[in-house]
């Protein structure tokens, strides 16, 4: 299936829908306290799409090629009786894959029930091992452990595929990488690196704060020798590598240093029916209001399709040209809206 293509060719393939925009950490480089703290409005209630209506949302987005869903936050396990939205997602002929991304704190709890409505797959958020790193990076109490618990119940709950994220920020966790790699070797999970990138706008970004993807690799080869492993599609945002050894496979996501955005494939749902069209947009497309004023399955498909083909985004790639001409990038919606 060739998909909906964008106005440089890029094919409509994968939706990421946030469930919601609340969150039980405050990640300073996605939701920084004094920012979200306790004076922060929330979305309410009747303001988030209901289940029904992002599956009927998903019913179009497989009209126009999308196969793959993933679902996000804020936190998504925040979200009551996800395993019910999983349920009519995984009954949309043409969906094949569906994914969560979480933080982990919730995850031990509903694992089972994700995987019996039809959850094929999830990723972890795990920034360090190392407790006073883990704090600095999710600005949370919540224990560490409770992480690890909802890893070993994604794998016990018999999830095809689990994956474990860790952002990387310079003087922060970057000593603890070489500690990830060597707890996550000849285990089932598939640990990934992801630089730091200028998500939003209140996570006070510098470039001084990124560690390169080839850094990464060159910590973790020279303890462990690694080997690239082929792309299993052209649209992965991680490379891939495995060790040698035979330890298992290790990925690095390098939106900073090497930009992606020529093969991506990627639609973003916010919380409130909201479409955007990059992971860096400026504003959205308000697909609620069509929702709810009667449109037509036509209708919404006309309106996504219309969008889809307009779509010219290729923020990573602008980053390094803006910046060669010292010119201010434009503002972004946080990341903790619309998912990472």
């Amino acid at each position: 299936m060739t998909g909906t293509l964008d106005s440089l060719s890029r094919p409509l393939r994968d939706l990421r829908i946030s469930v919601t925009d609340r969150c039980n950490l405050r990640c300073p480089y996605c939701m920084p306290r004094e920012v979200f703290g306790r004076a922060y409005t929330f979305m309410a209630r009747e303001e988030l799409l209901d289940f029904e209506e992002i599956a009927r949302l998903c019913r179009v987005f497989a009209a126009l090629g999308v196969s793959k869903v993933r679902l996000t936050g804020g936190e998504p396990l925040l979200r009551r009786d996800l395993e019910c939205l999983v349920a009519l997602v995984a009954g949309v002929p043409g969906i094949d894959d569906i994914a969560l991304t979480t933080n982990g704190t919730l995850l031990a709890e509903k694992a089972a029930a994700l995987r019996a409505a039809g959850l094929a797959r999830v990723t972890v958020s795990l920034d360090a091992l190392d407790r006073e790193a883990f704090r600095a990076m999710s600005d949370t109490r919540v224990p560490l452990a409770r992480v690890l618990a909802g890893i070993d119940g994604a794998l016990a709950a018999g999830l095809h595929t689990v994956k474990v994220n860790m952002v990387v920020r310079r003087g922060v966790n970057d000593h603890c990488v070489v500690a990830m790699a060597e707890r996550f070797r000849r285990r089932p999970e598939i640990l990934r690196f992801i630089e730091y990138m200028d998500v939003g706008t209140t996570n006070d970004w510098r470039p001084a704060d990124v560690v390169s993807a080839a850094e990464l690799h060159d910590a973790i080869n020279a303890r462990w020798p690694l080997e690239p492993v082929a792309s299993a599609r052209r649209d992965e945002v991680a490379t891939r590598y495995r060790y040698r050894d035979g330890a298992g496979e290790i990925g690095f996501i390098h939106s900073v240093s090497a930009p992606f955005c020529s093969t991506c494939t990627r639609a973003r749902l916010s919380s409130d029916g909201r479409l955007h069209t990059c992971l860096f947009a400026g504003q959205g497309h308000d697909l609620r209001a069509l929702l709810r004023g009667g449109a037509s399955d036509e209708d919404l498909y006309d309106a996504i399709a219309a969008i889809w083909t307009a779509r010219d985004d290729r923020y990573s790639a602008e980053r390094a040209e803006r910046a060669a001409r010292s010119e201010p990038m434009p503002s972004k919606i946080e990341m903790s809206y619309i998912g990472g």
